[in-house]
C-alpha cells in the first residue's frame, strides 16, 4: 500500500470512528466531546505538516516529541533501518527515551521482544501493554522497562523498498482510553503521521548515498530482472530463457548481490530506478 492510499485508508477509518462516537452521547458531552478533538485534530495536523519542512536530525527529534505529546504520550521512539547483504543491518534512533532505560534495550532482549518481533514481520500496528509480556513469559521485561514509563504504547513499522524500513512507537506510564474508537483514533493518527514522516526520517537520518558507478549486470541478469517486473517466478523464467530454474535463481540471486539487494523485488525496484531496465 502506497503512502497515499494508506493516507487515505486512515483517514475513512477515522472519520466513521468519530461518527460512531458521537452517536448516544448528550448533546452537552457530544459537543465537549467535539471541542476537544476539534483542538486535539487541529494540533496534530499541524504536527503531519511540520514534519515535512524538517531539515535536521534535532528538529526531526522536536516534532516527534511534539506529536507524541499532543497525542497523549511521553515517550516516542522513531527508527531507521538499513538492512544490507551479507551483513548486519544499520539502526539509527532518534528517541526521548531515558539513558538509564538503554540498558534493557540491548539486541539479544530486542530478539525476544514481543512489539518489535511483530513489527519486525508486520505492517499492521500492535497495542501493547503488560499482558502482551506476560502472556509469553516475558513479566519480568516488562516490569524492567516500566520502572521509565513503558506501561504501555502502540509501535509500528512501515517495510520499504531497497530494504528500509522505518520503526515509530509512542508509550507512556497510563493505560490507554478504555473507548476503543478513542483508541482506534489513536491508532489512525499513528499511522498517519509515520506515512508523512517516513520520507524525512530516512532523509536526516541516513547518510547520503555516495555516487556509484551503475552495476555491470549481464544479459541474463537484466533479462531476469525485466521478467521478474513482469511477475514471472524463477521457474517460468528458465522456461522463457530456456535455461534451467536453478540457473534463473542463480542469476536473479547474482543481479540482487550486484544491486546490493536482499530480494529480487528490491532489486527490479533498484533496477528501475538506476535505470538499468526499463
Amino acid at each position: 500500500m502506497d503512502g497515499v492510499t494508506m493516507e487515505r485508508s486512515v483517514m475513512r477509518h477515522f472519520a466513521f470512528d468519530i461518527c460512531k462516537s458521537f452517536q448516544g452521547s448528550s448533546r452537552k458531552a457530544r459537543d465537549a466531546r467535539r471541542s476537544r478533538w476539534e483542538w486535539r485534530r487541529a494540533m496534530l495536523q499541524d504536527g503531519f505538516t511540520s514534519v515535512l519542512q524538517v531539515k535536521t536530525r534535532d528538529e526531526f527529534g522536536k516534532e516527534l516529541e511534539r506529536f507524541a505529546s499532543n497525542l497523549g504520550f511521553k515517550i516516542v521512539n522513531a527508527v531507521a533501518i538499513v538492512d544490507h547483504f551479507g551483513r548486519d543491518s544499520d539502526f539509527i534512533h532518534v528517541n526521548n527515551v531515558p539513558i538509564e532505560a538503554h540498558e534493557i534495550d540491548v539486541p539479544q532482549n530486542s530478539r525476544r521482544d514481543p512489539v518489535m518481533q511483530h513489527c519486525k514481520h508486520a505492517s499492521v500496528p500492535i497495542i501493547w501493554n503488560q499482558d502482551t509480556y506476560t502472556s509469553i513469559g516475558l513479566g519480568e521485561r516488562w516490569e524492567a522497562q516500566a520502572r521509565f514509563g513503558f506501561h504501555t504504547g502502540i509501535a509500528l513499522a512501515l517495510h520499504l523498498p531497497e530494504g528500509k524500513h522505518f520503526f515509530l512507537s509512542v508509550d507512556r506510564d497510563q493505560p490507554l482510553p478504555n473507548d476503543r474508537g478513542e483508541v482506534t483514533r489513536l491508532v489512525a493518527d499513528l499511522q498517519l503521521y509515520a506515512v508523512h514522516a517516513q520520507d524525512i526520517a530516512l532523509r536526516v537520518l541516513l547518510p547520503p548515498e555516495p555516487e556509484r558507478d551503475l552495476p555491470n549486470l549481464t544479459p541474463r541478469e537484466l533479462e531476469s530482472l525485466r521478467w521478474t517486473m513482469e511477475g514471472k517466478t524463477a521457474w517460468e523464467l528458465g522456461n522463457i530463457l530456456g535455461i534451467s530454474e536453478r540457473t534463473a535463481v542463480l542469476h536473479l540471486n547474482n543481479a540482487m548481490h550486484k544491486l546490493g539487494c536482499i530480494n529480487k523485488h528490491q532489486a527490479v525496484l533498484k533496477a528501475l530506478r538506476l535505470g538499468v531496465i526499463r
